[in-house]
């Protein structure tokens, strides 16, 4: 009892703390708030280890320790970067598409002053904040219109409400799909005021299916893009084509849910799955709703696209309001576009569709630079904790978009001797900055294809981190030292 009071005795006092030399830089670090919580869970932590009897060690130099590791975790940000080496190039769980620097740089001019949001320049009135984007959808896609809106199950729930509330809409059961966060279309449709009428089967839908199914109280014909899963076998669906011939002959729009929005034909890449929206437009489609932040590799996004007199309408719905987009996302969304009106300059600076189309070769150089600068910071220590390899391996688009494609790519694999694979992988989570990968068959795998160029130094440095090589062990080697494939 008496040496648990001498060390009660012993914890320094808050003001004691904040009074210290430690405490003086902390304030001017950080904000003060912060300081007092960190101090005061310390000291308590402590207080409740000499009363339980594990805790011996309370040197001040372990306090202050300690209260700086919480510091930096309170005052650390909780939205921050990640390196994706998962091989999944649109991640939603990792923010989806990534923004090219000329697209960055466009909406850092914007959010730091003021802009002509609503405001037109000629006139000197009260403008449309569409405006700024409707031009160049409009050159790119051949639509008459267009709007956008903060995502694609935003845009449906929109476009339902105002051309079917309270009237029926004829899908395919076949194309009732879920997304991702378990919204379903059903759901979507529902909250919209819509009616579902359902036709056809889940694997077969016939033209006559719609025909038959058509009434006085019908108001739109839907088509849903199987845009994350794939159904093979004994299939059949109409084309948008043979759809809007059936919706002209009974004066019914036809809207499509794309859902993927790619912009460029992916056919010649060996993707001969995804309709670009180009291609939807031009069936003679009246409504096309689509994701920026999917194929089309933009800001997160639904853009509704088509004839302009239901654009109108659209425009006026009051939930308009309630989905509408920021001017940060109008100004990404402007300069993505404007990369794509030249397609070929697309496909190299928007980071989506680079990552996408890139070559093998390429990654494989990648590949090598990773491991050579494992090898050379840790002076080759790392073969004596892990076993580290390049391998063969295949990327997935993600994002809800081309579910079946595969994409040959080259990935470090990385086997630890002293942890388990799951181990390492959540000391790879848990670097300054975060690295998220996948095991397969007990092997780490950092695929190449999502790790960007600028990343390859932090990447390295957290691997070696969280394989626990010692830090004395990371030395620079010079450069022509370089250590070759396996």
């Amino acid at each position: 009892m008496r040496d648990i009071k001498k060390l009660l005795s012993s914890l320094p006092s808050v003001d004691e703390v904040l009074k210290s030399t430690h405490g003086i830089q902390w304030q001017k670090k950080f904000p003060r708030r912060y300081v007092l919580q960190s101090i005061r869970e310390v000291i308590e932590d402590h207080r409740k280890a000499i009363l339980t009897g594990t805790n011996r060690d309370i040197s001040f130099d372990i306090l202050s320790d300690e209260i700086q590791k919480k510091l930096e975790k309170l005052s650390d940000y909780s939205l921050k970067n990640v390196i994706n080496a998962t091989g999944i190039v649109v991640h939603t769980n990792l923010g989806r598409s990534i923004l090219s620097e000329t697209v960055m740089q466009h909406v850092k001019d914007i959010a730091a002053g003021y802009s002509n949001l609503e405001y037109d320049i000629e006139k000197g009135i009260r403008g449309k904040r569409y405006s700024h984007i409707q031009r160049l959808t409009n050159e790119i896609t051949g639509a008459e219109n267009c709007l956008i809106v903060n995502n694609n199950a935003a845009a449906v729930l929109v476009c339902l409400n105002t051309l079917a509330k309270d009237r029926e809409v004829i899908v395919s059961r076949g194309e009732l799909v879920e997304i991702g966060g378990s919204f379903r279309i059903p759901d979507i449709m529902k909250s919209s005021g819509a009616i579902l009428k359902e036709v056809g089967t889940t694997n077969k839908t016939h033209l006559h299916d719609y025909e038959n199914a058509i009434t006085q109280n019908t108001a739109l014909l839907l088509k849903v893009h199987q845009s994350n899963f794939r159904m093979t076998g004994f299939t059949q669906f109409p084309s948008p084509e043979k759809l809007v011939s059936i919706g002209r002959r009974f004066s019914l729009p036809v809207m499509f849910d794309l859902g993927s929005g790619s912009l460029i034909d992916l056919k010649p890449y060996g993707v001969h799955i995804e309709p670009t929206v180009q291609d939807v437009i031009k069936a003679g489609v009246d409504i096309v709703t689509f994701s920026g932040d999917k194929l089309l590799g933009g800001p997160q996004g639904g853009i509704i696209a088509g004839k302009s007199e239901l654009i109108e309408q659209i425009s006026k719905n009051p939930l308009m309001r309630a989905v509408r987009v920021d001017k940060m996302t109008l100004a990404a969304y402007e300069a993505t576009l404007k990369i794509y009106a030249d397609i070929e300059k697309a496909k190299i600076e928007i980071p989506t569709l680079r990552m996408l189309l890139e070559e093998k070769e390429t990654i494989r150089k990648r590949a090598k630079k990773v491991l050579s600068k494992l090898k050379r910071k840790s002076k080759n220590f790392i073969n004596e904790v892990a076993d580290v390899s390049i391998v063969n391996d295949f990327s997935k688009s993600g994002g809800g978009a081309l579910p079946e494609v595969e994409f040959a790519t080259y990935a470090i694999a990385i086997k630890p001797y002293k942890i388990t694979p799951d181990a390492f992988v959540k000391k790879l989570r848990f670097n300054s900055y975060p690295i998220i990968a996948r095991i397969q068959e007990d092997r780490v795998i950092l695929d190449m294809r999502t790790v960007q160029d600028n990343e390859i130094e932090q990447l390295s440095e957290g691997v070696l981190i969280s394989l626990m090589v010692q830090p004395n062990k990371l030395v620079h080697m010079p450069a022509n030292n370089d250590v070759k494939e396996p």
